[in-house]
């Protein structure tokens, strides 16, 4: 079965979403209520990467909750691999929008019936990454470097030998199609959110570059041996907020040339006080080579990938999740209507709107 929604519901679903909604997005946060996941880190031995380099240690930070479960085989059966974005880190799963609608007693994904690792992918947040020393000396990772990472991770530090569902948004979305290729046998089930299987090309490698360009093309990055950061990072920032949104939500949030310049400034402001401009180039170089689709009928677990039809980074309109993913045994294709609970790319970490699929999956594939 592949769902898809044509240009006549798109055109009916955009004028149904003008007015008032999304006020409640604007209003004060409500307490977080969900469980809190434990941390720690895991130093990964002799890493090679596929550039040729080599470090003696990866150190690779993760978040999990509940606890594993065996069959009498020795097998785990209720393990989750969750996967961040491309400058994310696993702290973004620990909101009202996720993990209170997915870990909650009686949820999808039961934190007290499920064992739920979600790391730092190498070069992100609390994981090994330039801004640590290395600075461009930093091995040029890729996204099967950051898979392998995540395997071993699991494998070897957690003790984790199969996995009930794999899943990920954004990057990790694309990270969950190269697990399905490189790991077919090791899960029951697999969701990418929020991404392509096919080469980083067209629009999607075309403000990457954007980004890494005015990077590298800034004076004051000075080969990555800046003392303060760059003004490119503003830049960086700048593009991304054009991405993850919609442009109705924009307009409905800032309505006035004012307000549009005051989020964007508030934006920026923030995106430069947590980032590093060299860990931002090299996230979005690691990119580069990402293209699932010459093995795609290696994935033999159900799959349900599931895109928003507001995505400015994957627009529905490239038909190419529908066709792709039907050189998958057991992949289906799902495109969110454009909708007051839709934020274009953003969607993904919006498990309200999408959690319908991610229940059917679980029924689909389980034993």
């Amino acid at each position: 079965m592949h769902r898809s929604c044509s240009i006549a519901v798109l055109v009916v679903v955009v004028f149904g979403v003008l007015g008032g909604a999304g006020r409640a997005a604007q209003q004060v946060p409500a307490p977080e209520r969900f469980p809190q996941p434990t941390q720690g880190d895991y130093l990964i031995k002799n890493f090679s990467f596929r550039d040729g380099q080599s470090l003696p240690e990866v150190r690779m930070h993760y978040r999990v909750l509940g606890t594993i479960k065996k069959n009498a085989a020795g097998q785990v059966t209720n393990a989750v691999l969750i996967m961040h974005g491309t400058g994310g880190t696993g702290k973004q799963f620990s909101t009202n929008t996720f993990a209170g609608e997915l870990f909650n007693p009686g949820q999808l994904l039961d934190a007290a019936q499920y064992f739920i690792v979600m790391p730092d992918d190498i070069g992100h947040g609390m994981s090994a990454k330039p801004s640590d020393g290395l600075r461009m000396k930093f091995p040029k990772y890729d996204y099967l470097d950051m898979v392998q990472a995540e395997y071993r991770l699991l494998t070897e530090g957690l003790g984790v030998n199969h996995l009930r569902l794999v899943m990920g948004t954004s990057m990790g979305g694309m990270h969950t199609w190269l697990w399905g290729e490189e790991h077919p046998t090791m899960m029951d089930a697999l969701m990418p959110l929020a991404s392509l299987p096919t080469e980083m090309s067209g629009r999607n490698r075309a403000w990457r570059r954007v980004i890494m360009d005015a990077i590298r093309d800034d004076p004051e990055w000075n080969d990555g041996n800046y003392t303060t950061e760059p003004p490119s990072l503003r830049t960086a920032a700048e593009m991304l907020f054009i991405m993850s949104s919609n442009p109705i939500v924009r307009q409905r949030q800032a309505p006035t040339g004012a307000k549009s310049d005051a989020d964007l400034d508030a934006y920026v402001t923030t995106y430069v006080k947590t980032n590093d401009a060299n860990d931002v180039l090299y996230a979005f170089d690691s990119s580069r080579d990402y293209n699932p689709a010459p093995n795609l009928e290696h994935i033999t677990a159900p799959l349900f990938a599931v895109n928003s039809a507001d995505d400015l980074i994957n627009p529905p309109e490239l038909g190419i999740l529908e066709r792709e993913v039907k050189r998958v045994p057991h992949g289906q294709a799902v495109v969110i209507p454009l909708s007051e609970k839709t934020a274009g790319h953003g969607t993904h970490t919006l498990a309200a709107v999408w959690k319908p699929y991610l229940e059917q999956l679980l029924k689909e594939s389980a034993h």
